[in-house]
């Protein structure tokens, strides 16, 4: 694949999650796909795999997490690899609180579907706004 073929995989993958059709998510992905959250204590953290591992993730975020904005802001790609520089606000439904998070994903892909994603977000802007008072 190009990597003009890998950004658009990537692209049509983020365009699935903002339209909410799991089905197109699933699409853009290899059936053994391996999403990787670092960390820890935290109910997003964590390797899930498959796409029964991608629908626990999203019924995870959906239970604790409401995105009101998402924005993908920059695509560099290399080889097999696109990263992707974004932005996303919102707030903690247990908290109530809000949350501005800077991310990158780094995303493989290979045969115009994405086999890995190693997701880095701003910890410590979502841990805060997860604090009981």
């Amino acid at each position: 694949m190009s990597l003009d073929d890998n950004v658009q995989a990537v692209k049509s993958f983020f365009a699935a999650i903002g339209s909410g059709d799991m089905e197109a998510v699933k699409a853009c992905c290899s059936p053994d796909i391996e999403w990787i959250i670092p960390g820890q204590d935290w109910p997003l953290a964590g390797t899930r795999r498959g796409y029964a591992g991608l629908a626990d993730l999203f019924a995870t975020h959906e239970k604790g997490v409401e995105t009101s904005f998402m924005e993908t802001r920059e695509f560099v790609a290399q080889g097999d690899r696109v990263l992707v520089i974004g932005y996303a606000e919102g707030k903690i439904l247990t908290t109530g609180k809000p949350f501005k998070d800077d991310w990158i994903f780094a995303i493989t892909v290979r045969d115009n579907k994405l086999t890995n994603i190693r997701e880095y977000i701003d910890t410590q802007a979502l841990a805060r706004a997860a604090e009981a008072d």
